[in-house]
């Protein structure tokens, strides 16, 4: 959860050696260039040379590495993030210096690389340079958690995410396209920012996330309801969504395209991609003295015919 937030209920009705080094990001630790690819296109195929494949695996971290490459005065090589944060060559043990090794850059090259995500299904091969912009938008990369009540920094595919979700933060699941979500909160004007808990929906063989939150949009406080997928954008693409609220004869309406979780919950509701209601229309729309929000958010998934 981020600072400042909170979460509330709503109710459904439907091995590397330790140097002291934090990892930067979650990496496939078994290093991918220790066997030749054998399926044969962006290139698929062998590999270059294993040997020299080796040769650029930084020995600290296990990741590949990219000029500026480092070096020890003995020539034992390192990737220049590692280098920043140990003082001692991590084969040796001599003293690091500012060395790089511009034969080993030049080699590097005339390299062609597997994809880091090689070991859960990518078969592509890139020229060295061209290696990291495929990664960072490989179909195989894994997905960020998309549960918004918590910091939460797993990652992996849709079917260990979904499990994550069920196990680790409890989350309502439920299947069928279509539902009927109640948000209650009393004094919700002491409510600034706040997430509720995420609902998944099960349809059409894939999962849908439900968020509602309440921020501030400028200085007016507004509640936000949005539905992100949970695959690519490519796929998410094929479905359509709509949101309503209301009561007393009003009634407000949203529909459009689920977001890919590849895109954070965040950057969603920064984007406004969703039905917005202001404070004093869902305290409308809750009836009674405007003291407790009661909203019952009703919304249907369907998939667009090809």
């Amino acid at each position: 959860m981020s600072p400042g937030c909170s979460a509330y209920e709503g109710t459904i009705e439907s091995q590397s050696t330790d140097y002291g080094i934090a990892p930067d990001s979650i990496e496939l630790r078994a290093s991918p260039h220790r066997k030749n690819l054998t399926i044969s296109g962006t290139k698929r195929g062998v590999a270059s040379n294993t040997a020299v494949h080796e040769l650029l695996e930084c020995p600290v971290c296990m990741k590949v590495m990219y000029p500026p490459i480092q070096q020890c005065p003995n020539g034992h090589t390192l990737c220049s993030k590692c280098q920043l944060k140990i003082r001692c060559c991590p084969i040796c043990r001599h003293e690091l210096g500012n060395i790089r090794c511009l034969a080993l850059e030049r080699v590097a090259e005339s390299l062609e690389l597997p994809c880091k995500y090689q070991v859960i299904g990518c078969q592509d091969i890139f020229p060295y340079h061209g290696r990291l912009r495929h990664e960072q938008n490989c179909r195989f990369r894994p997905y960020n958690c998309p549960y918004a009540g918590a910091e939460c920094h797993v990652s992996g595919d849709i079917p260990f995410l979904m499990a994550h979700l069920k196990s680790d933060h409890k989350v309502d699941m439920h299947d069928g396209s279509t539902f009927n979500h109640r948000y209650v909160k009393s004094n919700p004007q002491d409510v600034e920012n706040a997430t509720w808990m995420l609902t998944v929906f099960n349809c059409y063989g894939y999962q849908f996330c439900l968020h509602f939150e309440a921020f501030n949009l400028g200085t007016a406080p507004v509640y936000m309801a949005f539905i992100r997928f949970m695959g690519d954008d490519h796929d998410a693409r094929k479905f359509t969504y709509t949101l309503e609220v209301g009561a007393h004869g009003r009634k407000l309406t949203w529909q459009g395209i689920p977001r890919s979780i590849r895109d954070s919950h965040t950057k969603v509701r920064d984007s406004m991609d969703g039905l917005i209601i202001q404070r004093n229309i869902a305290l409308f729309f809750s009836g009674g003295n405007k003291q407790e929000l009661k909203l019952k958010v009703a919304g249907r998934i369907w998939k667009e015919e090809a």
